[in-house]
């Protein structure tokens, strides 16, 4: 999925995580990380944003995370939403997203 403009999803609420992407043209994936439990779960939080890029076939973004202690399915359903506002799909395809937690 090409990241077409800047979007994001979320919020800086407790239990939440704000995801901003924007275009990162041919620099691959670029994720700036700041959470309050960081030294605990950077970098579990690192993975489950990059492993929810390459799901959905993303391979150059800029990605700025605010995390205030959020779960892994909402870093998930977070990063997802902003990968399509980012892309201008409006179409979810809900069969392909229900195979990750198969």
């Amino acid at each position: 999925m090409e990241i077409k403009q800047n979007a994001s999803a979320g919020t800086t609420e407790s239990s939440d995580i704000m995801i901003t992407i924007g275009k990162n043209s041919g620099q691959g994936i670029q994720i700036d990380l700041d959470s309050s439990v960081e030294k605990q779960f950077g970098r579990q939080i690192r993975e489950k944003i990059q492993e929810t890029l390459t799901n959905l076939s993303v391979t150059d973004a800029k990605v700025q995370a605010i995390d205030k202690g959020a779960l892994d399915c909402t870093i998930q359903a977070r990063t997802v939403a902003a990968v399509y506002r980012a892309a201008g799909e409006e179409n979810v395809d809900w069969q392909v997203l229900n195979t990750w937690n198969a």
